[in-house]
């Protein structure tokens, strides 16, 4: 049972850049979590887990006073004999709390201590109302005098407002369905500052970080004020490197697609322009960080408070060991040996689809030759990328100008974003199909997109629901993680966190390419629904609009797929049916044309395709 306690807060003073910033009204909240299992560890110590890890504290309280102190240990994770682990490694958390006494009769919250590196300097700082909190999912107590059964103790967990029951999903497979929830608590449990940020190393929102957050928390929820506060803070705020960078326009897109207000769009078009970094274009139309034009009137233009700030592109997180002095798993990071050279490949991807996003996004504002502008450069850029950066002999990419290696990521990118000819994706994709999850958490992300829309959604999905490996979120559930890691384990990135949103692309894959529910125009006034649901037998989808909650479901028979939608009101859906099929029903009538796109209007329906 949990006992909510609502603090809708304003946030007067959240420390960005060391600047003070009004970022508006910030509802969070605190829900009090009963323990779901309590172990005795010997007479005078108890072992209390609250199921899954939620940034807070714990309260106390007792019918009966101890006049002796009381040991409290928190922690993210356990030792192998079952304690606490008082000396985890990264940035998994630990803390010790001693209470002089236990009062009789009184609520007592447990005072932590800060963590100084995630609140002072660019930290997103918490009310001093709140004080300080960590994410914990264990309790420990030591040196109890009375009866444990004397004894209250919750997690008093803080998250901004969120609907726990605006989405669902299960299936027949039962790793997808744990991944997915693991992925949905991580997007509610990270929401504890009130806009997106990369996990408790630091705090601090990141434009990959937050990209990745947004969608799947799109996916859950149809709360949007978090993500677009923190869009507007990259407007001011804009972090190093390249790549993140060019996750600005994605975000403002994605926000106009799903909520259909225009406002923000109409208020920072002019620097949306800057932040496709088109100011670093050659002569050929493609961009390089190491262009003499990166000068400190553009880095001031960009947002960057110090004229002297370095732009570099970074490709993956972490870098490879050379760059780090880390001892990692593997001597290229997460890069798969992706050579970076001043012109590369992924940069000029991401620029690309900028360009597109910015070409709809001056037709979204009636700017019709910001419109004309924007798409013959983007025509320019995806053919000279596949001119220059496309081996013909190899067929796929190289990783830039004068490489020749050839990395997952120089061909998941082109293949995510639309770059690759269609009689090149067989070739493109047997490429990536040989390197596995040769990325990290965060490259999976447009690993999977490429996936599906190169009609791989088998081999995408067997990447999810890897059990083997441990580049795998299976293996986050394993190790004992209830929030998405922020790398597949501690030995791909040796600082790194078990609380970090990037790591949740399963949750939108599943939504968006999977079930491939996505809005088809702004404001999801139509919504598109293209199924790829590989081998699972069924499937059943919730998925929350501003318009509704769409709900799907999928059942596999004899020859048959079933599917049983329902549509809310204000709003029409276009259903996009896999390939192939004999015949279909809509609402038990059989269509007579054999295309694959049948429209729904809102209310139910059924249909089955006959194979």
């Amino acid at each position: 049972m949990k006992k909510h306690i609502y603090l809708c807060l304003t946030l007067l003073s959240i420390s960005i850049s060391q600047a003070q910033n009004n970022l508006g009204n910030i509802d969070l909240r605190t829900t009090d979590i009963q323990p779901t299992k309590v172990d005795k560890l010997d007479d005078e110590s108890y072992l209390i887990d609250f199921g899954k890890a939620f940034f807070g504290t714990v309260q106390l309280s007792s019918t009966i006073g101890q006049g002796d102190s009381l040991v409290v240990h928190l922690g993210e994770k356990l030792n192998k004999d079952n304690r606490i682990d008082r000396n985890p490694e990264a940035t998994i958390r630990y803390q010790k709390v001693v209470l002089a006494n236990l009062p009789a009769n009184q609520i007592i919250k447990l005072k932590l201590t800060p963590d100084k590196r995630n609140s002072t300097g660019a930290a997103i700082l918490l009310p001093d109302s709140i004080g300080a909190v960590m994410p914990f999912r264990y309790c420990e107590i030591e040196n109890l005098k009375i009866p444990f059964k004397k004894l209250s103790v919750h997690q008093s967990a803080l998250h901004n407002k969120f609907n726990d029951n605006a989405s669902s999903f299960s299936s027949s497979n039962k790793i997808l369905d744990s991944i997915w929830q693991l992925c949905k608590h991580t997007i509610k449990a990270t929401s504890f500052t009130g806009l997106y940020v990369d996990g408790d190393r630091e705090r601090i929102p990141y434009e990959a970080d937050a990209y990745i957050n947004q969608l799947s928390h799109y996916s859950v929820d149809s709360l949007y004020n978090m993500a677009r506060r923190t869009n507007a803070y990259f407007i001011e705020n804009p972090t190093w490197p390249t790549e993140w960078l060019l996750h600005t326009v994605p975000m403002f897109y994605t926000d106009y697609m799903y909520t259909g207000d225009l406002k923000p769009l109409q208020e920072h078009y002019e620097n949306l322009k800057l932040k496709t970094l088109m100011d670093l274009e050659r002569a050929d139309g493609l961009i390089s960080s190491s262009s003499p034009n990166l000068n400190k009137e553009l880095i001031q233009k960009l947002g960057f408070k110090k004229p002297d700030t370095k732009i570099k592109d970074i490709i993956d997180w972490p870098p490879a060991q050379k760059d780090t002095g880390w001892e990692l798993a593997t001597a290229e990071g997460e890069r798969d040996g992706y050579e970076i050279v001043p012109v590369n490949t992924v940069i000029n991807s991401f620029y690309y689809y900028n360009l597109k996003l910015m070409s709809e996004i001056a037709a979204f504002l009636g700017k019709e030759e910001d419109v004309k502008f924007f798409n013959k450069k983007a025509g320019i850029v995806k053919s000279v990328i596949n001119t220059l950066f496309f081996d013909e002999k190899k067929g796929y990419y190289i990783d830039g100008e004068g490489s020749t290696h050839s990395s997952l990521h120089a061909n998941m990118m082109p293949l995510a974003f639309g770059i690759v000819p269609q009689n090149h994706k067989k070739s493109v994709t047997d490429f990536i199909k040989t390197r596995g999850m040769a990325c990290s958490v965060y490259g999976s992300q447009y690993l999977l997109e490429g996936l599906y829309n190169s009609n791989e959604a088998q081999y995408a999905l067997n990447l999810i629901t890897e059990t083997e490996n441990d580049r795998s979120w299976w293996n986050m559930i394993q190790i004992g993680a209830t929030m998405t890691l922020e790398a597949w384990d501690v030995k791909y990135k040796p600082n790194s966190d078990w609380n970090h949103a990037w790591g949740t692309a399963p949750l939108n894959i599943t939504t968006r390419y999977m079930w491939g529910i996505k809005p088809k125009t702004a404001g999801f006034k139509v919504a598109e629904i293209k199924p790829q649901l590989a081998d699972l037998t069924f499937s059943n989808i919730q998925v929350p609009t501003k318009n509704g909650v769409i709900i799907a479901n999928f059942k596999k028979g004899n020859n048959t797929y079933n599917y049983t939608i329902t549509i809310p009101n204000n709003m029409t859906a276009e259903f996009i049916a896999p390939p192939n099929f004999r015949l279909i029903e809509l609402n038990g009538k059989k269509l007579k044309s054999t295309n694959n796109l049948i429209h729904l209007k809102s209310g139910n329906h059924t249909i089955k395709l006959k194979y």
